[in-house]
């Protein structure tokens, strides 16, 4: 399983982005999906999960109303949309996907994205 983020950029504060995490050798529908970021020197946080079906999601608070996760089985690709963006919102942003269950530890997360770069300027 392959996992490519890709539409990260520079953008200012109160600008939008959409990120994409392409995958490739498993049915979209078969994974729990998410997105990680992790800024400069500091630990990898989790942002978002999405379950198989898309029924449930889960943010962390400091992006909720801002960002919004979608998927689509059929093209194979989960989005991170992003609006109302701030300078704390500047890292590398990771997918990461899951065969069993979502949830906001990484450890539970079989496949990673190499990471789309966001940065946002104030």
């Amino acid at each position: 399983v392959q996992l490519q983020a890709s539409g990260g950029g520079l953008v200012q504060a109160g600008g939008s982005l959409r990120l994409s995490c392409s995958v490739s050798g498993r049915t979209l529908s078969s994974l729990g999906m998410a997105w990680f970021r992790q800024a400069s020197g500091k630990e990898r946080e989790f942002v978002v999960f999405v379950s198989k079906s898309g029924a449930s999601t889960y943010y962390v608070d400091h992006v909720k109303g801002r960002f919004t996760i979608s998927r689509d089985n059929a093209k194979n690709t989960v989005y991170l949309q992003m609006i109302s963006l701030k300078p704390e919102d500047t890292a590398v942003y990771y997918c990461a996907a899951s065969t069993v269950v979502v949830t906001t530890n990484s450890k539970q997360y079989d496949y990673w994205g190499q990471g789309t770069k966001v940065t946002v300027s104030s």
